[in-house]
């Protein structure tokens, strides 16, 4: 199928590793010019490097803290002028720290809530003019699988990642008449590097083994494993194409059947 991304401006954070990377290199495989964001320069080299020598397609880096609103204006800025206008965003930031309530003081819980959810806030916002300049505009969240139902020790995500859902609920709503459509997709366990710190943490409070934590987890999916970072970047890159283009105000489970939830 041709989802008709050849060409398209797309502007991927958190993009230097894991489902920010898988992503970005999806949409590059669907010949769409990439921008990739982070915090973090030579990570995201790397990871350019690594897609540009798969793809042929030129990938574009800039560093930059989400949670900093004048950066992120710096960002937005700079990825226009680079690409020559803005198609697609894809929000993505880090998961806040595993824990359980207690664990956190009020500054950690004021952090988290500036990553995971202002952070968003602030791509939107000074993304909006040049998404309004399109004719095929997108806004997909990577959100988590917490935003429908708690998972073990992550009372900052449990908590919070569900606004980021109510956010992008909310906007398609907002922006469908300006031709923009708002999804977010909430990923399940994905072999990735933050769930590999996920499973050594929970590893270590439940005093057994990373491995064994991994298998726990792979018992409790119906299909009988944890997903892969590419299958994840099909379904986000799907939605963000013109051959999704009637879906809009959706959040996406990709967890291979884990989620309880109905709705």
């Amino acid at each position: 199928m041709d989802l008709g991304l050849q060409g398209a401006k797309v502007l991927v954070t958190a993009a230097s590793q894991g489902l920010g990377a898988a992503t970005a290199r999806q949409f590059s495989l669907e010949g769409a010019q990439v921008v990739i964001s982070s915090r973090n320069l030579e990570k995201l080299q790397s990871a350019a490097a690594s897609i540009v020598e798969e793809t042929g397609n030129p990938i574009f880096t800039y560093a930059a803290d989400v949670t900093d609103a004048n950066a992120v204006e710096k960002l937005i800025k700079n990825t226009s002028e680079t690409m020559g206008g803005i198609d697609i965003l894809v929000t993505n930031a880090g998961g806040p720290p595993a824990g359980k309530f207690e664990s956190f003081d009020l500054e950690t819980w004021h952090s988290a809530t500036a990553l995971t959810l202002q952070s968003a806030v602030n791509l939107i916002h000074y993304v909006l003019p040049h998404l309004r300049q399109s004719s095929r505009a997108a806004i997909l969240a990577i959100v988590s699988i917490a935003a429908k139902e708690p998972v073990e020790n992550l009372t900052l995500s449990n908590t919070i990642r569900p606004a980021v859902v109510g956010l992008t609920k909310t906007l398609s709503k907002e922006f469908g008449k300006d031709g923009i459509r708002v999804n977010s997709i909430l990923p399940g366990i994905t072999d990735t590097e933050r769930v590999a710190h996920l499973m050594q943490a929970r590893a270590e409070i439940n005093k057994t083994s990373a491995e064994a934590e991994y298998e726990r987890i792979a018992g409790q999916i119906p299909i009988g494993r944890i997903g892969k970072a590419e299958e994840f970047a099909n379904a986000a890159v799907f939605l963000c194409s013109p051959a999704g283009g009637f879906i809009n105000g959706t959040a996406l489970l990709v967890d291979g059947g884990a989620s309880m939830a109905t709705l």
